[in-house]
């Protein structure tokens, strides 16, 4: 399992639009992928469960990933709420 600690520098944070494109990245990868913030954690591949956590630009979170392909999955969604 990987794990990386993120903070989201979106500018609108994770509203829909972010949220339909970080699914779209997530699902690229075969691993199993979570979010994970405070007390919660989503699987990044569910629209509805990562809307449901409302993620403000500046919050931190961690990513967790966990398969063939997790230290690429890690990164990439890393890279993707760096905004980069």
């Amino acid at each position: 399992m990987k794990t990386k600690k993120v903070r989201v520098n979106l500018e609108n944070g994770l509203d829909v639009r972010p949220v339909a494109l970080l699914v779209q990245e997530a699902s690229k990868y075969d691993s199993t992928i979570h979010i994970l913030v405070e007390n919660k954690k989503v699987n990044a591949k569910s629209i509805m469960g990562m809307m449901s956590l409302g993620l403000n630009n500046g919050e931190e979170l961690e990513i967790a990933a966990d398969g063939c392909d997790e230290e690429k999955a890690v990164d990439g969604i890393a890279q993707f709420l760096s905004g980069k």
